[in-house]
């Protein structure tokens, strides 16, 4: 049977989506996967007396989605898609921890957020299934969930012999919103949830709410501006260079580079309050809304952003030379926290952390939406794999970032960039919305019924699928090392336990 072939932003009719029986859906999709397809999505819906899995591959080659599903009626378990394809672990942990149902031979299976609607409510968190060691020459070693610093719960549980890590295992699921379910609460108010899309990470404002927009708008046929894409096109980039450079500069003061930390950390200011001047917030917030933008840029404002671009591209390259020819800053990144390009492949890696193993995924590339199916994108990958890289490609990045910022504000002509966005959603109807954020690949999926209701949205941050990554990474590093992989990294523990 034929999978059901879509793109990003594309509506489908639910009922158009084939369904299979799970032997048939397992062995084809493996077959893809072989393939040069890889896993985006993959999680159940509960209907009336049955659960329905969709797994959603990216086909990144042709710009397409491959769609299917199967049912699980009285069926309580299935053979594991990890045991043949790792990129399947986290999908098939989630939907156990979510359903119940059983996939057999999976490696590692352990719970993965502890949310509130977990089929098993005696799974708690104090019970992880840490993984152990009974050589008396291994040690244990703790950090988090608290932390020192301003951020959210984490556990971070580490195998030492003496200072090299053997095994690092990292335990989430601290801190639920319940974030997925909110999105449908209140049908008759959807624009409005773009409040809460903001709000899913904290640092990804821009990002998770282009997806959003982008899945409720192809889902009311509503047509946008060029005006408003290109400015949506500008904060995302913004976003994602304001982001680098404050990764750049945390890198530089793990390492005690301070005059780095320091100088990176101005320019990221500077950058932000762009963003400030054309809607009023540092993070972007308010500024996207569902039909277009809140918020247009006249000339007065594009000049004067380019001429802050100007000295903000002078001040990234003048510090930039200095902290990547530092004798000591290559010391500390160079052949610390490696990822092979295989174990990136494997495990499903996306975003600059798999560029910089040598992974060619991006989705403003593969699968472009808006301003960026206007352009061709140049994708860019590294090969050492090592912290170096992944800070390394942060800096190309941003002055790839501010060449996508200008070209886009001479783009921009008028300043009308809203459209009604009040049309009802589509009926029985399926979207994946795709963007590529500053961590990587986003994913929003939203399902209607019959009666034009939202009933179902699953969120996909890029933090979902590169926490394993992390975890490889500090293997044989030694243990002084683990700041400063986990910040080359800078995962999210919001976006992941939502």
């Amino acid at each position: 049977m034929k999978w059901l072939l879509s793109r990003n932003n594309k509506p489908i009719d639910i009922n158009d989506i084939p369904v299979m029986d799970i032997e048939k859906l397992r062995e084809q999709a493996l077959s893809k996967c072989t393939n040069n397809k890889r896993v985006t999505g993959f999680f159940g819906i509960k209907e009336k007396a049955c659960v329905k899995l969709y797994i959603v591959l990216a086909d990144d080659e042709n710009s397409n989605l491959l769609i299917a599903s199967a049912i699980f009626k009285k069926e309580k378990s299935y053979q594991s898609f990890t045991k043949d394809n790792i990129s399947f672990h986290i999908f098939e942990r989630e939907f156990f921890e979510n359903f119940g149902i059983m996939p057999i031979e999976h490696p590692w299976l352990k719970p993965v957020r502890y949310s509130f609607n977990r089929f098993n409510k005696s799974d708690k968190l104090e019970k992880y299934p840490f993984f152990q060691s009974d050589n008396k020459e291994i040690h244990e070693v703790g950090v988090g969930p608290v932390h020192a610093g301003i951020i959210e719960p984490g556990h971070f549980r580490f195998l030492c012999h003496g200072e090299t890590i053997l095994n690092m295992e990292i335990q989430l699921g601290y801190q639920h919103r319940g974030v997925e379910k909110l999105f449908l609460a209140d049908n008759e108010n959807i624009n409005n949830k773009i409040y809460l899309a903001e709000s899913i990470a904290g640092d990804t404002v821009i990002g998770h709410a282009t997806a959003f927009v982008n899945a409720v708008e192809a889902l009311k046929g509503i047509e946008i501006k060029k005006e408003a894409f290109l400015i949506r096109s500008i904060a995302l980039e913004i976003e994602r260079a304001a982001i680098h450079i404050g990764d750049l500069s945390a890198l530089a003061n793990d390492i005690a580079y301070l005059t780095a930390n320091a100088a990176y950390q101005a320019i990221r200011t500077n950058l932000i309050n762009t963003l400030l001047t054309i809607c009023g917030s540092r993070f972007g917030r308010g500024l996207i809304r569902v039909g277009g933008s809140n918020f247009g840029i006249t000339k007065e404002l594009i000049h004067e952003i380019k001429q802050k671009l100007d000295k903000i591209q002078k001040d990234v390259e003048l510090t930039s030379e200095e902290f990547f020819s530092s004798p000591s800053v290559l010391a500390r990144l160079e052949n610390t926290g490696i990822v092979k390009f295989e174990d990136a492949k494997t495990i499903g890696m996306v975003g600059p952390a798999a560029r910089a193993s040598g992974l060619s995924v991006d989705i403003r590339a593969d699968h472009p939406s808006g301003i960026y199916t206007k352009f061709a994108f140049h994708k860019i990958t590294l090969k050492t794999m090592d912290a170096f890289a992944r800070a390394y490609i942060r800096y190309i990045e941003i002055i790839q970032s501010l060449r996508i910022i200008r070209d886009n504000l001479d783009e921009l002509t008028q300043s009308a960039v809203m459209v009604k966005p009040y049309a009802p959603v589509k009926k029985n109807s399926l979207v994946v919305s795709m963007i590529e954020g500053w961590r990587g690949e986003i994913v929003h999926v939203a399902v209607t019924d019959n009666k034009k209701r939202m009933t179902h949205y699953k969120i996909k941050d890029p933090s979902f699928n590169n926490w394993t990554g992390l975890e490889l990474a500090v293997k044989n590093n030694e243990i002084s090392d683990f700041p400063l992989c986990n910040k080359s990294f800078n995962l999210s523990y919001c976006g992941f336990d939502l």
